[in-house]
């Protein structure tokens, strides 16, 4: 996606089921607090604003994108009552390897959690460059994947419900 041209948080392209009876987990990791604290406020707002009760939005922090495959799989395995999970995390490009390691990692560790599950486990973490690049996906002039992960979550749990 060539996000310098778009807006990550415009949905106006898109209908948004009401969340009113889903039941959803943010797990959010610690590491990178200033963005991935942004990253949960936009996806907590968004699912708010569509609907979702307070009481049926449940938040899990962890220490790092590493392991946010793991409590999701913890969650699922434990609650039958979700609807969806939301992974929110921010690698951030370093000096060596590390970053590729982690974002492969992450990525398909998600993948598999919700494949094992029947259930959307929705991919929020930025893998970005630089910091600069997170702030802008975290609330700055790219929108905030927080929301897009959100809305992510109810488009998935909709379907989900309706198949």
């Amino acid at each position: 996606m060539a996000t310098h041209l778009k807006n990550l948080s415009d949905f106006s392209h898109t209908t948004i089921p009401n969340g009113a009876t889903y039941k959803i987990a943010i797990v959010v990791a610690e590491w990178n607090a200033k963005i991935t604290g942004a990253l949960y406020q936009g996806a907590y707002d968004t699912l708010i604003k569509h609907g979702v009760k307070e009481e049926n939005i449940i938040s899990m922090p962890v220490p790092g994108s590493f392991e946010l495959t793991g409590a999701a799989e913890i969650l699922l395995t434990k609650r039958n009552d979700l609807d969806a999970v939301i992974c929110l995390g921010c690698v951030i490009q370093g000096d060596t390897k590390h970053f590729d390691f982690i974002c492969e990692a992450v990525a398909n560790g998600v993948t598999n959690v919700g494949i094992k599950h029947s259930k959307p486990v929705i991919f929020g973490v930025l893998t970005t460059n630089d910091e600069q690049q997170a702030i802008d996906r975290a609330g700055g002039k790219h929108g905030n994947k927080g929301d897009e992960a959100a809305i992510t979550a109810l488009k998935m749990a909709y379907f989900s419900a309706t198949i």
